[in-house]
């Protein structure tokens, strides 16, 4: 027996236990976890340094303080959540009642990537604690420092029968993938998720993929041009670019590009000094093969702004490109990184033909003054989720969930939609016996039908 079965078998024990059966449980696992990271608050900021270079600020309001914030939605509904609901029965099974119980799966596999390790790491465990369910973290091996902290915060709270974390290792996700999980949530690139959805279909295992893509970011005439530079800077070089729904690319009317690329170089220096190679706050880039596969987008292109880099640090300067080519590397890649491509529009109905002749996006953005506009976009793309007049900011929320479509993703989770998520939704019927409809059973007649019709109306 290898290691990962030994691991998913004491989980199965853990499970027929029934512990988590009990929402009073599960509120109790979460308010010990977010004890937990708060105690491990500076440690936590220290690994992200160390991985990253994330400033204490970013890793709050990315990592830390979005782990917090979902905790305190799920602390104070997981017992609402977790309640059997009423709902209505059809009028031809009179008497009855119908309930819906949500009921965990069991045991859960969460992959996690390293680009935000924590994060993405607790806020799917949020959800399956929530539900009910045993959880198996992997980590990437790409964030050791973060990795060994997830793994001490969790060892140090949970029994590794009922949580347990599996750190990053060559080999180690293709080996956990032949188990047989009872669900499976993966936060990576679109290529592995297709491996991950290959091996989940193999035990028929339902899984949540939370992918990429090239997310565009569509900026009007009417748009308030020097905000709209100053919110995509910050969205786009958040943690160097490296952000699933950073802004891919941006879509400009051409009556306002030369002013928003005036206004792009103004905010990327006020934001990240007139040296960003230098600037301490600035992350870095997660290890050297990502590195160079990022200057490879860049050879060829015009570089309006930016472009240098200091590989001893693994940092690439905020960067612009003007007009690439649409099967250019950088515009059929998934970017990742601090390089943004700008492209100029004469129509919005031109702006939205060039996005959806791409894989439907993870996120999009509009920035505009015209209501009509905003619309345009929203009705006529699809896309995973977005913002208007801003960037990132729509994956804040716990009320709403957060998901992908097409080739960016399927599934959702974040607050209440995590929890369901993590579910099965179980619907039972209860039957009154005082009361037998006659006109179901054989032999049949038009009289028989005649009823059927009045009441299933």
């Amino acid at each position: 027996m290898s290691k990962y079965s030994e691991i998913l078998a004491k989980q199965r024990e853990f499970f027929d236990t029934g512990q988590t059966l009990d929402p009073f449980f599960r509120k109790k696992q979460l308010q010990l976890l977010k004890r937990a990271i708060k105690q491990n608050e500076q440690a936590i900021n220290e690994a992200l340094r160390l991985d990253l270079n994330k400033a204490p600020l970013e890793a709050y309001t990315t990592e830390v303080g979005f782990i917090l914030q979902e905790l305190g939605y799920m602390i104070n509904s997981v017992l609402r959540l977790a309640a059997p609901k009423m709902v209505l029965s059809p009028l031809i099974h009179f008497p009855s009642s119908t309930m819906v119980y949500n009921e965990p799966y069991g045991s859960v596999l969460i992959i996690a990537p390293w680009n935000y390790p924590l994060q993405l790491a607790f806020a799917p465990l949020i959800g399956a604690i929530a539900a009910g369910n045993c959880a198996v973290i992997k980590t990437s091996q790409y964030a050791p420092n973060c990795s060994k902290i997830i793994a001490k915060i969790i060892s140090e709270t949970y029994d590794p029968a009922y949580i347990t974390v599996v750190e990053g290792e060559p080999g180690a996700s293709e080996a956990i993938l032949e188990e047989k999980f009872d669900y499976i949530f993966f936060t990576g690139s679109v290529e592995v998720g297709k491996s991950v959805m290959a091996a989940a279909a193999k035990n028929l295992t339902p899984v949540t993929l939370e992918l990429g893509g090239k997310s565009p970011c569509i900026v009007t005439e009417n748009a308030n041009i020097k905000l709209a530079a100053k919110r995509i800077v910050w969205g786009k070089f958040l943690n160097s670019g490296q952000t699933c729904i950073a802004p891919d690319y941006i879509l400009v009317s051409e009556k306002i590009k030369d002013e928003l690329i005036t206004q792009l170089k103004r905010f990327i220096e006020k934001q990240y000094t007139s040296d960003p190679l230098t600037y301490a706050d600035y992350p870095k880039i997660v290890n050297e093969r990502h590195f160079n596969r990022l200057l490879r987008l860049i050879e060829g292109e015009k570089i309006i702004s930016g472009g240098k880099s200091d590989r001893d640090k693994l940092k690439i300067e905020p960067t612009l490109l003007d007009e690439p080519a649409a099967d250019s590397p950088v515009m059929s890649e998934e970017i990742f990184g601090p390089i943004l491509p700008i492209i100029s529009f004469d129509t919005i109905e031109n702006a939205a033909k060039y996005i959806k002749k791409r894989p439907k996006p993870l996120a999009l953005y509009v920035f505009s003054e015209c209501k009509d506009d905003q619309k345009y976009f929203v009705k006529n793309v699809s896309f995973g989720g977005g913002t208007i007049n801003d960037t990132i900011i729509h994956i804040s929320t716990s009320a709403a969930g957060f998901g992908g479509v097409g080739d960016s993703g399927m599934g959702k989770y974040h607050g209440k939609a995590s929890f369901e998520t993590f579910s099965h939704s179980k619907t039972v019927m209860k039957k009154g016996n005082w009361l037998d409809f006659p006109y179901r059973y054989h032999p049949f007649s038009d009289f028989n039908l005649k009823v059927v019709k009045f009441f299933m109306h």
